[in-house]
């Protein structure tokens, strides 16, 4: 059965702390490929995990859940199975990217707009309080009180289609939202006070000090393609998470110093130095396994747009 997806049905894995096959092959696949096209065998995800420490049982463990995410598919029905990306994914890829490597290149568009939500539910309705929540907080929302929730900007996108999903049937249940300005945007009463910003600074410091050493190395010209390639697909797997959970607000509402801009500056001179070196890695490493991979393997890079392109081969 052939299921067709729209890019935006396409599901990454969630971020996890810790070791995560699944979310380290979407990061490889994300990087690396280009071209639904291009015929994967499982052997070559095997070895490619196995350059991050991965065992073939976990290797395997997360093709099949990135296929049934829809990120991957199987071709034909031959044995060991072959994969490809779908068409879907390699755009939503294509998106992600240029949304990681874009992230904080310019401030924000800033003109005060702010959307808030509030919500009343009866004591009872503690199930479908925790779903509101979980709701608002997937569409970018956070809590500056209990039952009012922010989100910076103008735009709404789906959040009044999901309240009316979960609270329409619910009896005494009601809801607003509503495009709100705050005539004291900064200090401990504003809407900055809802973002725990001094935990997300810590992260971006916690970020340039785990990578400072690798950047020295980089430009000590230290690092050959057998290291490049894990220490390239690292420092992107730990950024990737940023532009997730950074509200990006505007700079008076920021503390100062505000280290983004420092930890995005160090992604983007290890991931540009070394991406070569991790392609012709990558390569080394899947050819045993799949003898076109030179045909297929490229890497990303910031354009002067920041936009991400693939690197091109001269033929």
């Amino acid at each position: 059965m052939n299921v067709h997806l729209s890019a935006d049905d396409v599901r990454t894995p969630r971020a996890q702390a810790g070791p995560n096959p699944q979310h380290l092959l979407a990061t490889l696949l994300g990087e690396y490929l280009d071209s639904s096209d291009a015929d994967l065998p499982s052997a070559a995800v095997v070895a490619m995990l196995g350059e991050f420490g991965i065992s073939e049982s976990s290797a395997r463990a997360a093709l099949s859940r990135l296929t049934k995410r829809g990120l991957i598919a199987v071709r034909g029905s031959g044995r060991p199975p072959v994969y490809h990306l779908t068409p879907q994914a390699i755009a939503r890829h294509r998106s992600r990217m240029d949304h990681f490597l874009g992230f904080g290149a310019r401030p924000p568009r800033w003109t005060g707009d702010w959307v808030t939500v509030s919500f009343s539910i009866p004591q009872s309705g503690q199930a479908l309080r925790h779903a509101v929540r979980k709701a608002l907080g997937a569409l970018g929302f956070v809590r500056l009180y209990d039952s009012v929730w922010i989100r910076p900007g103008s735009e709404s996108g789906g959040v009044s289609r999901v309240l009316h999903d979960i609270l329409d049937d619910v009896g005494d249940g009601r809801w607003s939202v509503m495009h709100t300005r705050f005539d004291e945007e900064a200090g401990p009463h504003g809407p900055a006070a809802a973002y725990d910003l001094a935990g997300l600074a810590s992260a971006y410091e916690d970020f340039i000090a785990q990578y400072a050493d690798l950047r020295t190395a980089v430009r000590d010209g230290e690092i050959d393609a057998t290291r490049a390639l894990v220490a390239r697909t690292s420092v992107m797997d730990s950024w990737r998470k940023f532009p997730d959970v950074d509200p990006d607000l505007p700079e008076h509402l920021l503390p100062t110093p505000w280290p983004r801009q420092a930890a995005r500056d160090l992604l983007l001179e290890i991931h540009s130095a070394l991406g070569s070196l991790a392609e012709a890695r990558l390569v080394q490493v899947a050819t045993p396994h799949w003898s076109d991979a030179a045909s297929w393997i490229t890497h990303f890079q910031a354009s002067e747009d920041f936009v991400s392109v693939p690197a091109r081969r001269d033929c």
